[in-house]
């Protein structure tokens, strides 16, 4: 079919006039006034756009340019420019064809020549458009419909793949949600977030917590394969604090063993597990987890799982240190039970990790875990900023997960009980005075240093200060404790505040003051 159209690409205007030849997809290209160019050359470089390295629309149209020596443009029926350089095009011709009318049009002039192509594209129809001084020969053609070919199965790979970065992301998103879920212990609504694509996944009542650390630039990848190995029996998670961690959540048995197979197959990767614990103590598990992370690495097989070694609370009489517990936070009770329980939640959190950590873990920012810890402080009638104050606190917390939901009556065990009695038992003292007596032996007196480095906080310049020593040596003491005392104490969590509490057992720091029930 030919016609008349204004000539769009000439220089002098609308004064000349333009021939377009257009075809229904049944006609291809099949009028064609020029005989076939020689060679197969620009056949082998096309497919070579197929390749895995060279899947590049914008590749593909500055090479077509190149080929046939003109200007290439690839547009979309809104007329956007998706690569190439914008060309002045027939509207109505550009309309027939992404509306599925014609299939491809040739329109010439005196000065230009041009040919337009329609693309299919799943979700809409391009224009594919070359202009050239000299006419189509039958070699420009061919290399025309052809290239149209790629680009249209490049388009279509490149829109099935965005699709499943879409799926992949909402459904890292989902597993996310579902972790943050876990750690505040509101495990009804995280089985029900499960439900939908991991049914059972979560319909046991414990699970270990593992953590795979890697480089951050492959932990992409170590992920994936935490994904195919687990299959659908645990949640794997991208860990939104550290780029490093993915973490994995199994309910069931067999993750431990995948996943160590999985270390075994890379050098450069860690992993650290907990011991199994209930799912409304994820966050426990998930902090166990992370500190049998740092013993991975000195270790030959590269894994550690948490150990399970004496801890100062089951050295405590149950009863009164649950009655302790519950008279402690009695002041929150007093608060709806979804906004206590977001309360404690956040802070037990906001005590075993740093407030921005804790935050990309709970999903919410860092001024809001902030300002939910500093209400408890003022429940509590405190200061978070001793370390003797948190150590206390987290014993509380951890004490109260165990704990039944309902109110506890003033009566519960021995209502003049104070936390002195506690941590002065027999047992409690003889575990004090064993583990911090592991320092003694020390000349240097790391023990002094660390007893200062806790008065102050955690803060070597100001323990540096009150020693009379520069503050790298006192992190330096710091440091030649942990692996003695076999903790982390750098690090906020469980490890310091157990070396805390030992050492307010043994006297060598006085017992932190709360307004209500120390």
């Amino acid at each position: 079919m030919w016609g008349n159209v204004p000539d769009r690409c000439a220089g002098d205007g609308a004064g000349n006039e333009g021939k377009a030849e257009v075809a229904g997809r049944e006609d291809g290209n099949r009028q064609q006034r020029t005989p076939a160019g020689p060679g197969p050359a620009w056949a082998e470089e096309l497919l070579d756009h197929l390749r895995p390295a060279g899947r590049d629309v914008r590749r593909v149209v500055g090479w077509l340019a190149g080929a046939v020596r003109g200007s290439v443009a690839l547009q979309d029926a809104a007329g956007n420019l998706i690569a190439g350089t914008r060309l002045p095009l027939d509207e109505g011709l550009v309309t027939d064809i992404t509306a599925g009318r014609i299939a491809s049009a040739a329109w010439e002039s005196q000065e230009r020549h041009q040919r337009l192509v329609r693309v299919e594209h799943p979700s809409h129809t391009c224009v594919l458009a070359v202009s050239r001084e000299t006419p189509f020969d039958r070699r420009a053609a061919d290399v025309v419909t052809h290239t149209a070919q790629v680009i249209e199965l490049l388009l279509t790979a490149r829109e099935s793949t965005a699709a499943g970065h879409r799926l992949r992301r909402a459904t890292s998103d989902l597993r996310l949600a579902i972790l943050q879920l876990l750690m505040v212990e509101d495990t009804i609504a995280a089985r029900r977030v499960a439900a939908g694509l991991w049914p059972g996944l979560l319909d046991a009542d414990t699970a270990c917590v593992y953590v795979v650390e890697s480089d951050a630039a492959v932990r992409d990848r170590i992920a994936e394969e935490c994904l195919d190995s687990t299959g659908e029996d645990a949640l794997v998670v991208r860990c939104p604090a550290m780029d490093g961690h993915v973490i994995v959540v199994s309910p069931h048995d067999t993750a431990g063993e995948t996943l160590r197979s999985l270390v075994g197959r890379h050098p450069d990767i860690f992993l650290g597990g907990s011991v199994r614990q209930s799912l409304a103590r994820t966050a426990t598990a998930y902090g166990q987890a992370v500190s049998a992370l740092a013993v991975a690495h000195f270790r030959p097989d590269k894994t550690a799982v948490y150990a399970e070694r004496t801890r100062p609370e089951r050295l405590m009489d149950p009863q009164a240190l649950r009655g302790w517990t519950a008279r402690v936070l009695r002041p929150l009770d007093t608060l709806p039970h979804h906004t206590r329980a977001e309360l404690l939640a956040t802070t037990r959190l906001g005590l075993e990790f740093t407030a921005v950590n804790a935050a990309k873990v709970l999903g919410v920012s860092r001024n809001t875990v902030r300002a939910r810890m500093e209400r408890v402080e003022t429940l509590l009638g405190t200061d978070f900023a001793d370390l003797a104050v948190r150590a206390v606190v987290h014993l509380a917390l951890n004490t109260q997960i165990g704990l039944p939901d309902a109110q506890y009556p003033d009566d519960t065990g021995n209502s003049t009980l104070r936390l002195s009695d506690l941590l002065t038992g027999p047992a409690v003292r003889t575990w004090a005075q064993g583990l911090l007596g592991r320092l003694d032996a020390d000349a240097r007196n790391p023990r002094r240093t660390l007893r200062a480095w806790i008065t102050a906080g955690g803060n070597a310049e100001r323990a540096a200060q009150a020693l009379g020593m520069h503050p790298q040596t006192v992190r330096e003491h710091v440091r030649s404790a942990e692996p003695v005392l076999e903790r982390q104490l750098l690090a906020a969590g469980t490890d310091l505040y157990e070396v805390v509490l030992a050492h307010l057992a043994v006297g060598d720091l006085d017992l932190p003051a709360f307004r209500r029930h120390d």
